[in-house]
C-alpha cells in the first residue's frame, strides 16, 4: 500500500465490527491511525464509537474515518449526524472510489457482516488513495449541509 505521512486516520467499530477494526488497523501500516475503541467483542452501542471517530474528522484532527459495525447502516447514520461528515456505506470496491470521487466522503462505512476481510482492505486502500474530482462534482457536495 502507497502511504503518506500527511494522512491521519481515525478508526472505529462496534463488536461486530471489532475484528475487521483490528484487521484493518495492521493493514494501515504507514498511516498514522487513532483508534476509538471498541477494544473487544463485548456487546456495545455503536454510537459510543462512530460519534468520536467523527468528530476527530470533522474536527480536521485525522484526514479520515473507518467505521465498522454488522452492516455498517448504524455506525453511518450516527456519522452523518455531523454537519462536516459525509459517510460512506461500501460493499464493493467501485463504491468506495465513487464515494471519494463523487461525494468527496471522508468515512467509510463497512459492513463486517456482509464483506470479506479482504475486500475491507481492499475498499480502505481505495478509499484512501481516491481523489474527489471536484468539478460539478463540487457544487453537489456543497449543497449537502443543512
Amino acid at each position: 500500500m502507497s502511504t503518506d505521512q500527511t494522512i491521519k486516520i481515525a478508526i472505529g467499530a462496534d463488536h461486530a465490527g471489532f475484528d475487521y477494526k483490528e484487521l484493518l488497523k495492521s493493514h494501515l501500516t504507514g498511516y498514522e491511525v487513532k483508534d476509538f475503541g471498541t477494544y473487544s467483542a463485548d456487546s456495545v452501542d455503536y454510537p459510543d464509537f462512530a460519534h468520536p471517530v467523527a468528530e476527530a474528522v470533522e474536527q480536521g484532527a485525522y484526514t479520515f474515518g473507518v467505521l465498522v459495525c454488522g452492516s455498517a447502516n448504524g455506525v453511518a447514520i450516527t456519522a452523518n449526524k455531523h454537519q462536516g461528515i459525509r459517510a460512506a456505506i461500501c460493499w464493493l470496491d467501485e463504491l468506495a472510489a465513487l464515494c471519494r470521487q463523487h461525494n468527496n466522503a471522508n468515512v467509510i462505512c463497512i459492513p463486517a457482516r456482509f464483506v470479506s476481510e479482504d475486500l475491507a482492505k481492499q475498499m480502505v486502500t481505495t478509499f484512501i488513495n481516491t481523489e474527489f474530482e471536484g468539478g460539478r462534482h463540487a457544487g453537489r457536495v456543497g449543497k449537502i449541509s443543512c
